[in-house]
C-alpha cells in the first residue's frame, strides 16, 4: 500500500519561501506521477502542481506559475514543492498525491498524504 507523508509546512511572512517534501513508501516514486494540491478554509481543494513519472513533465496552476517549482528525486523517493514569493492567499493545507498514470495535470489521483499546513502572514 502506497503511503505519502508531507513535511516542511509552517509559518512564513509574505515574500518568503518554503520547501515542502513528500516521501513515498510502499511503492517506487519512479513509477508514480505526483502532484501537490491545497485547500484553504472554506474553499475547495485545488491542483497547484504536477510532475509525470516519465520525463518529469511538469504542470502548474496559473496562481502559482513562476513562483512554485515541483521536482522529484527518485533515488530518495521524495517529491518537493519549492515555494517562493509567498502571499497570504497561499495559506492552506497542502496535500501530496500520487498516481500510476503518466500525468502532470489536475486529475484523479489514487493516493493522498495527510497534509501539511502553510500559513503566510502579511
Amino acid at each position: 500500500q502506497v503511503q505519502l507523508v508531507e513535511s516542511g509546512g509552517g509559518l512564513v511572512q509574505a515574500g518568503g519561501s518554503l520547501t515542502l517534501s513528500c516521501a513515498i513508501s510502499g511503492g517506487a516514486l519512479s513509477l508514480h506521477s505526483m502532484a501537490w494540491f491545497r485547500q484553504a478554509p472554506g474553499k475547495e481543494r485545488e491542483f497547484i502542481a504536477g510532475i509525470s513519472w516519465s520525463r518529469s513533465i511538469t504542470g502548474y496552476a496559473d496562481s502559482v506559475k513562476g513562483r512554485f517549482t515541483i521536482s522529484r528525486d527518485n533515488a530518495a523517493d521524495t517529491v518537493y514543492l519549492q515555494m517562493n514569493s509567498l502571499k497570504p492567499e497561499d495559506t492552506a493545507v497542502y496535500y501530496c498525491a500520487a498516481t500510476i498514470r503518466n500525468i502532470w495535470y489536475d486529475s484523479a489521483y489514487d493516493y493522498w498524504g495527510q497534509g501539511t499546513q502553510v500559513t503566510v502572514t502579511s
